[in-house]
């Protein structure tokens, strides 16, 4: 039979474990992100280009695409990392997306814009 220190011990290491993992677990909840919709038919091509057209706005940067080529051929929409973006870059990410007559809207996900 384990020693109380013994069991202290494991239970430390044990709770050690689980803030680490809620510590990650918050992070992620705090991100924020904003996908892009596009009207059905929308070719990848198209989406690619939004994606790079508006890849400049300050603190909206567009999420990794995938490194699988088959799964760059089946993408669907364009996300954007917008976690410290302030008013102003988000009105910025919007007007650029607005010139491109494939997309139909923006929708804001996580803390806040769920």
């Amino acid at each position: 039979m384990p020693s109380t220190r013994g069991r202290a011990a494991a239970l430390a290491a044990v709770l050690a474990l689980l803030a680490g993992g809620c510590a990650q677990f918050d992070s992620a909840l705090g991100q924020r992100e904003a996908v892009v919709q596009f009207r059905p038919g929308t070719t990848n091509v198209a989406r690619l280009a939004v994606r790079a057209a508006c890849s400049r706005v300050p603190q909206a940067k567009p999420e990794p695409l995938p490194k699988d080529h088959l799964a760059v051929d089946l993408l669907y929409d364009v996300r954007y990392q917008v976690s410290n973006a302030s008013d102003g870059d988000l009105a910025r990410l919007q007007e650029c997306l607005q010139r491109f007559p494939s997309v139909t809207g923006i929708e804001f996900n996580g803390p806040g814009g769920t």
